[in-house]
């Protein structure tokens, strides 16, 4: 799938996703909102579903794996930066074919754009000593 479909999906599930964790809305609906109101087809639209679909039923999952890595209680995270976490710890568990840099890359770069001022930081500092846990380096 291009790049650009996966950053287009990216960018849409955090925003579904942050309005499922502060509604407790049915992901299924947030879903069909976000699909009616944003331009999402082919890949783009197929990946959006899956992490809409997926990263709530696996949020438990998720926030165990983070939980470690965080200076705070989760549900003291912002809710932006919950989203993007989540997302980003789904994919460096269930994509094993998305390069763990470029989940990186484009976490850091969903909380420049979404998160607060120097919320990005905190971002890569969890996902940096995450990603050495559920993507640990292979041995040669």
């Amino acid at each position: 799938m291009p790049t650009q479909s996966r950053h287009i999906a990216r960018r849409s599930a955090v925003q579904a996703l942050y309005q499922w964790d502060l509604t407790e809305q049915a992901p299924e609906d947030i879903e069909k909102h976000f699909i009616s109101r944003h331009e999402l087809a082919g890949g783009a639209l197929e990946y959006f579903r899956r992490l809409v679909e997926e990263v709530p039923l696996h949020h438990q999952e998720l926030d165990s794996h983070l939980e470690p890595f965080l200076d705070r209680d989760f549900q003291q995270v912002d809710p932006v930066e919950r989203a993007i976490l989540r997302v980003a710890t789904y994919e460096l568990e269930y994509e094993s074919d998305v390069p763990f840099k470029v989940i990186l890359d484009e976490a850091i770069e969903l909380s420049k754009t979404f998160g607060a001022e120097h919320g990005y930081k905190f971002v890569n500092a969890v996902l940096d000593r995450l990603v050495l846990t559920l993507r640990p380096p292979k041995e040669s």
